[in-house]
């Protein structure tokens, strides 16, 4: 991941224009152009002030209203009407850019995710890259906002009237020089503050979101109100709020103290302005016009100056830091691979295999070998934290492991792409979803490539022991879930609509990774019985660590401490009297 230090602002530039002008290219063209034309207007109104007090200067002196005052008059006032329309539409046309860019980065973001190695999200470090970035693509759109109106407005209307103090003095335009110097060192220092704040604020905004999720979520509801764990989220929630706001002040504090020093010698510089128009005019370098014109027009020079230098230049740096975020985690390293068309023929090959979870020191599997053969069912068992559910992500290729191989066939796994590795397998897991959908959706989301076949849904849903009856007010077109005008279903329904799912998807391969811990173990041995009859013709895995159902496996893998302990069937296993049959006899009392 490219280091802080060594991201520039021409970097963040040049990796994010692209992606911003493919946002919005019609919006943002028609953005710019309206605040170039509406800041060559306001540069031009201060001319026309000029061309205005010599005007009524002269008819004053004429004692008579000329054709010259009456134009002017009129062209003075047109270019004000103009500058308000311009404003008008500038900030009409603003919005929906700001939209359609948030929204772009956002689909990168989620794009970029799918891309990510599932090892990434077992480390807290990339964790916090994801929560910046997300921070990141919401400040895209003020960072756009903010440059473009430098470049397009604030830049053309200084250059104009540059141009026009030198016409009148050169001595003048230094006069833009002492307004601009000091607000430019403000906001670089400010800038270097706040990137501080957003490094120490992104795990505290991440542990604030978990714990909204853990005090208001419906999954947690019942739990945390009947133990009394509310309060002490709550609790947890509003420490980690304080320490938040904390950092927030003291960031704030720190910048608004350099900032008024600064100020101070920005006021300096205009009443260094305000003598050098004093001087020019006694020394009639330019007219009584001319000089009401430019003083007329220091409130506007300052204020644009000032939302320039101070506004919008400070809110590009500081919102340069999110983004310099957002940029690290585009370019994170992704999960590539080839791309090949495969089916499981012979053989899943595990190769002294070793895997080490990120900011561990143990392995959680320790040169692990293991030949699952095409066709054949397989139970993994051992107790929890004996490496079962890490030696399944592996060899279905989630992740990929610390050192080793794991061979389909002919192929490694480590040089394959997901989208063809996950393309062989499919699985109902410990922790299944519960999507918000149709009983319908729920099964046909596992494969998205074609629109859902009906015929298919419904076997899978007898396959399944899914009663669609009275239990199903609409058949397979109900909403499971109560926030939807839906119904919900039990723990055991549940599991049912998740095996669906994982047999709905065509494939070679079949895991069912304890998905059946929320059931009580009667129901558990039948469901396990039912996966044995619907999966014939597949390598079937089940990974679990209640053993009365792995009569149905081929054979047994007894997993312990990472290390494959025992393989066999079960017979052997129980002859062999080893810690198979010392877990199996333990557990024999819940299947009595």
């Amino acid at each position: 991941m490219k280091k802080r230090e060594e991201m520039s602002y021409f970097h963040v530039i040049r990796v994010l224009v692209p992606d911003l002008l493919k946002s919005a290219p019609l919006w943002m063209a028609a953005d710019c152009l309206g605040m170039l034309i509406s800041s060559t207007c306001f540069a031009f109104a201060t001319v026309m002030m000029q061309m205005l007090f010599d005007a009524v200067t002269n008819a004053a002196a004429a004692r008579a209203i000329t054709n010259a005052l009456i134009l002017t008059v009129a062209a003075a006032a047109g270019i004000q009407i103009l500058n308000q329309l311009l404003n008008g539409i500038c900030n009409f046309i603003a919005s929906p850019t700001g939209r359609k860019i948030t929204g772009v980065l956002h689909k990168e973001i989620h794009a970029k995710i799918a891309m990510l190695p599932a090892l990434d999200f077992e480390d807290a470090e990339k964790l916090d890259c994801i929560t910046k970035a997300e921070q990141g693509a919401d400040s895209a759109k003020q960072f756009y906002h903010s440059i473009s109106t430098i470049l397009t407005f604030y830049l053309p209307y200084f250059i104009v009237l540059g141009i026009y103090l030198h016409s009148l003095r050169p001595l003048l335009l230094w006069s833009v020089v002492l307004i601009f110097a000091p607000i430019v060192i403000s906001q670089i220092v400010r800038g270097a503050v706040f990137k501080k704040l957003v490094d120490e604020a992104a795990p505290l905004s991440r542990k604030l979101v978990y714990y909204e999720g853990e005090m208001f979520h419906r999954d947690y509801a019942k739990e945390t109100r009947i133990l009394g764990i509310f309060s002490y989220i709550n609790k947890l929630h509003a420490q980690t709020l304080a320490l938040f706001c904390s950092k927030k002040w003291k960031t704030a504090r720190k910048a608004q103290f350099i900032e008024l020093g600064l100020r101070l010698l920005t006021l300096a510089g205009y009443f260094g302005v305000l003598y050098l128009l004093f001087d020019s005019l006694m020394k009639s370098y330019i007219t009584v016009g001319g000089f009401a014109a430019v003083f007329a027009s220091l409130g506007t020079m300052f204020f644009f100056m000032d939302d320039a230098v101070g506004g919008y230049f400070g809110s590009m740096l500081e919102h340069s830091a999110a983004l310099k975020n957002y940029i690290r985690f585009i370019e994170l390293p992704e999960d590539n691979g080839k791309e090949v068309d495969m089916k499981l023929k012979t053989e899943i090959s595990i190769e002294n295999v070793s895997f080490v979870y990120p900011n561990t020191s143990s392995p959680a599997l320790d040169n692990v070998s293991l030949t699952i053969h095409a066709g054949e069912t397989i139970a993994f068992v051992g107790e929890n934290g004996a490496g079962k559910t890490t030696l399944v992500r592996i060899l279905t290729g989630i992740l990929k492991p610390s050192s080793g191989t794991v061979k389909y066939d002919d192929y490694d796994t480590a040089q394959l792409s997901k989208k063809s590795l996950f393309a062989v397998s499919s699985g109902v897991f410990q922790k299944f979803q519960k999507y918000q959908m149709t009983l319908s959706d729920n099964i046909s989301i596992a494969d998205t490539s074609s629109a859902p076949d009906i015929t298919k849904i419904d076997s899978v849903i007898e396959k399944s022991d899914i009663d669609v009856g009275d239990n199903f007010p609409e058949g397979i077109d109900t909403m499971l879930s109560r926030e939807f005008d839906g119904i919900d279903l039990s723990g055991g329904q549940w599991q049912r609509v998740a095996l669906a799912r994982g047999l709905y998807k065509e494939c070679s391969l079949i895991v069912l990774d304890e998905p059946t811990s929320a059931i009580d173990p009667i129901e558990e041995t039948k469901l396990y019985r039912k996966f044995k009859e619907i999966s014939v013709g597949k390598t079937a895995i089940i990974v679990t660590h209640r053993l009365a159902s792995t009569k149905i496996a081929d054979r047994i893998v007894v997993m312990k401490n990472g290390t494959i302990d025992e393989i066999g069937t079960h017979e052997e296993l129980m002859n062999a009297g080893g810690h198979y049959a010392v877990m199996y006899n333990s557990q024999a009392k819940w299947y009595a």
